[in-house]
């Protein structure tokens, strides 16, 4: 995955079936210290019932939200792809 700005990251964590994805930015000014912001954009969830990973975007109030044009899939590079895509600006604004 690639992050949209110069100098940002992409950072993940997992938690028993689910990878939130993170976007990492440096301080924006320099008087608010050397910590980077880290920001959730996406969330890939496993439902072990059907074998498929699903894709899922923070909304503005941070709440997980299905990511519709992208379907639910066994092959999780298939959502890594759509994430970095970001066909609809939701994942990286």
């Amino acid at each position: 995955m690639t992050g949209r700005g110069r100098r940002t990251s992409v950072e993940y964590h997992t938690r028993g079936k689910h990878i939130t994805v993170y976007e990492c930015r440096p301080p924006w000014q320099p008087d608010l210290g050397p910590d980077s912001t880290r920001q959730p954009v996406a969330q890939l969830r496993y439902d072990p019932s059907d074998h498929h990973w699903r894709l899922y975007c923070a909304d503005r109030n941070g709440r997980w939200r299905f990511y519709e044009p992208a379907k639910p899939t066994p092959r999780l590079d298939e959502l890594i792809a759509e994430i970095d895509a970001d066909r609809t600006g939701i994942v990286w604004g």
